[in-house]
């Protein structure tokens, strides 16, 4: 079963997210209080913790939000998810926008590491539904 491992907020962008007990997403905007929340198509992060389990096999010390992620999945293949993929995760609805990203500057991860695994296995949603995520919260796929 794909689940949330982790919930994470930050207030600037760049940083290292906190995890938190719950976040609000707001439809159309992202997590109330976050620095990446707003009128674009990258409301949202989400990358696996296989994806930072990975990390920790290269002997790097990181857990949950880390990464900049606002969601830490578990169970759940996110970089074969398609564009346009919904998910349900808790009472919200997600639409998969961009699965990676270009990293313009070398992180302290990639700093530590030589590599980081957001910008390859990392994914971005806007929200279609809003509603409350937390810990433990099921993430199924939509099918419309």
């Amino acid at each position: 079963m794909a689940q949330v491992v982790a919930v994470c907020t930050s207030i600037h962008k760049g940083e290292r997210k906190t995890p938190v007990e719950l976040v609000e997403l707001l439809e159309n905007h992202g997590i109330i209080g976050d620095a990446h929340a707003g009128d674009w198509h990258r409301q949202v992060s989400l990358l696996a913790m296989e994806s930072i389990e990975k990390m920790r096999a290269l002997g790097l010390d990181v857990t949950t939000g880390d990464f900049a992620e606002n969601i830490t999945t578990e169970g759940i293949d996110l970089v074969s998810l398609p564009i346009g993929s919904r998910l349900h995760i808790g009472e919200t609805l997600l639409e998969v926008t961009q699965i990676g990203k270009e990293c313009h500057t070398r992180c302290a991860i990639y700093e530590q590491a030589g590599d980081c695994v957001m910008p390859k296995e990392g994914i971005f949603a806007k929200v279609i539904q809003g509603g409350t995520v937390r810990p433990g919260d099921r993430i199924q796929q939509h099918m419309s």
